[in-house]
């Protein structure tokens, strides 16, 4: 399974330890991690990932690797700028957010557009669709049966 977690490349220590305790969740339970491969949001989950032993694929806005995170096992880059917004969520089982502006509003429109189950923390904005958990354990719990139910 495949998740991408999507979120501000500068947030607040509150929303980067959440998507750190997420990362290693969702690593725990073999579930791949994917995100823009930056840092803020990107950069706590792939280090929470990374610690308990996850991997974690970076899908880059721009050409140069050297710009992802240290986290990343694979990174991809794309050059696309935003654009990779796309890639992100058409290459999840699941998106979850966890903060956000508009570049992960822009995410999870396209995921909800793709029909991808959303979910998120914390949300700044809340569209029709997205399933908004109340703790990291929830929104684990939410993956885990996307995933049987697919």
């Amino acid at each position: 399974m495949q998740v991408s977690v999507i979120g501000d490349a500068e947030a607040t220590t509150a929303i980067t330890g959440i998507a750190r305790e997420l990362g290693t969740e969702l690593a725990r339970h073999g579930i791949t991690i994917l995100t823009g491969g930056m840092g803020g949001v990107m950069e706590a989950a792939s280090a929470g990932a990374a610690s308990a032993g996850g991997t974690v694929v970076a899908i880059l806005p721009t050409y140069e690797h050297t710009h992802a995170n240290p986290y990343c096992a694979v990174i991809i880059a794309t050059g696309m700028g935003h654009a990779r917004n796309v890639i992100l969520a058409a290459s999840a089982d699941v998106v979850i957010s966890v903060g956000g502006g508009a570049g992960t509003w822009s995410e999870t429109a396209h995921a909800l557009k793709l029909g991808k189950p959303v979910i998120a923390l914390k949300p700044t904005v809340t569209l029709p669709g997205v399933r908004v958990a109340e703790s990291v354990a929830q929104a684990v719990e939410w993956t885990l049966e996307a995933a049987q139910q697919s």
